[in-house]
């Protein structure tokens, strides 16, 4: 509730040019308080991976942009649950990105990659956002995404 409050005194109070500007103010507010998660009332898997951008404000700028709720491709969202992803979040600092993804405890990685891979636009989504990646055209997502080692966990 403090959150949603918090949202409608942003967009009341101030005069904002850009949906950008308003996106950088909610996540500031976000990173601030906690980024509220899903429940899922079920034990679920996380993978966590990380990718390093092109060193270059402008287009790290893009990057973030094409990741952005209006400019996002509807079609590799929809993708991304076609294959059997509960949750994807990313974050970044500086030029590093790192991706969360949480997913059922059946879920095959390897396979659900392939898949994804072969689904619309996908390949032409990985196109685009390589421009502005540390890697080439023609990768898929599995190619430049690296999954990361766990080297803490609280509850073990």
């Amino acid at each position: 509730m403090l959150f949603s409050l918090t949202i409608l005194f942003i967009y009341n109070t101030f005069a904002f040019s850009t949906e950008n500007q308003i996106n950088n103010h909610i996540n500031q507010i976000m990173k601030e308080e906690g980024y509220i998660q899903n429940e899922y009332h079920q034990k679920v898997k996380r993978y966590c991976q990380t990718l390093d951008l092109k060193d270059d404000a402008e287009l790290i700028a893009r990057y973030r942009e094409a990741h952005s709720k209006s400019k996002a491709w509807p079609e590799i969202a929809a993708g991304i649950r076609e294959v059997g992803i509960l949750e994807m979040e990313m974050y970044i600092l500086g030029n590093k990105v790192f991706m969360i993804i949480e997913t059922p405890l059946d879920f095959n990685f390897d396979s659900a990659m392939a898949r994804l891979a072969q689904l619309p636009r996908q390949q032409e989504w990985e196109d685009y956002v390589a421009e502005l990646q540390g890697c080439v055209k023609g990768m898929t997502s599995a190619g430049k995404w690296h999954l990361m080692d766990r080297m803490f966990h609280l509850y073990w």
